[in-house]
C-alpha cells in the first residue's frame, strides 16, 4: 500500500485595508490509508496535531524558538533573549464526524502591534475530511490560518517589510509542517487535555 502523500499546497494572504488586520491561510491535502485514519481520528488526535505543529517549529529554526507550555497560555519564546514573540490563550477544540479545529486566541507579544492584543486574532488548524479516493484510503484537508492578525512589523516599518520578512517566513515554515504531515508522526501532548488516565502527563 502506498504511503501518505501531501498534494494541492495553496496560500493566500490578504490584508484588511480598513483595519490593517492581515490573513493568511496555507493548506494542503492529505491522503492516507483508511486504517490510519481511523487509528488517528479522535479529539486526542487533533491535540496531537496540534503539538505536531509546535514541535514542528522547534525543529525547523534548530531549537532557537521554543514553545512554552501553561495551563492557560501558550508562549512562542526565541530562546536566549527570553522574548516572548508571541502568546497564546489554552487552545480551543472542536470536533465533528468529518470535521477538527484547534484554535489559539492571540493574547500578545512582540510581533504584535499593541492594537491587536487581546484576543481579537487566532492561530488555527483546521481538519475537514473529503471524499475518500478510492478503495482502502482517505483524505484530508488541512488549512492553517492566522486571522485578524495586527503584526507590529508592518505598524513600525510598513507593510512592504512585514511581506518580505515575517509573511514570507510563516508561509515557508507552514508549508514545511503541512509537508510533514505525511510522515504521520505525531507528537505527544504536553497536556493530555484529552488522554486516558494512563496517558495523562505524557510529553499541546
Amino acid at each position: 500500500m502506498r504511503p501518505a502523500t501531501i498534494s494541492n499546497l495553496e496560500d493566500r494572504t490578504t490584508e484588511d485595508k480598513r483595519t490593517g488586520a492581515m490573513r493568511s491561510v496555507q493548506a494542503a491535502d492529505l491522503s492516507l490509508p483508511e486504517a490510519a485514519l481511523r487509528e488517528l481520528w479522535s479529539p486526542m488526535y487533533l491535540e496531537r496535531l496540534a503539538g505536531t505543529y509546535w514541535r514542528f517549529l522547534t525543529r525547523v529554526t534548530l531549537g532557537l524558538i521554543r514553545v512554552r507550555y501553561s495551563q492557560t497560555e501558550r508562549s512562542v519564546v526565541l530562546l536566549g533573549l527570553r522574548l516572548r514573540l508571541l502568546t497564546f490563550a489554552a487552545p480551543e477544540y472542536e470536533l465533528e464526524p468529518g470535521h477538527g479545529v484547534v484554535r489559539w486566541r492571540i493574547a500578545r507579544g512582540a510581533l504584535v502591534a499593541r492594537h491587536g492584543r487581546g484576543g481579537a486574532g487566532h492561530l488555527q488548524i483546521d481538519v475537514r475530511r473529503l471524499a475518500d479516493e478510492g478503495p482502502g484510503f482517505a483524505r484530508l484537508h488541512v488549512e492553517v490560518e492566522v486571522a485578524n492578525f495586527h503584526p507590529a512589523i508592518a505598524s513600525g516599518f510598513g507593510l512592504r517589510v512585514y511581506n518580505a520578512t515575517q509573511a514570507r517566513i510563516h508561509v515557508l515554515v507552514t508549508h514545511g509542517f503541512l509537508r510533514s504531515l505525511a510522515r504521520l508522526d505525531l507528537a505527544e501532548s504536553r497536556v493530555g487535555r484529552f488522554a486516558g488516565p494512563d496517558e495523562r502527563g505524557a510529553s499541546t
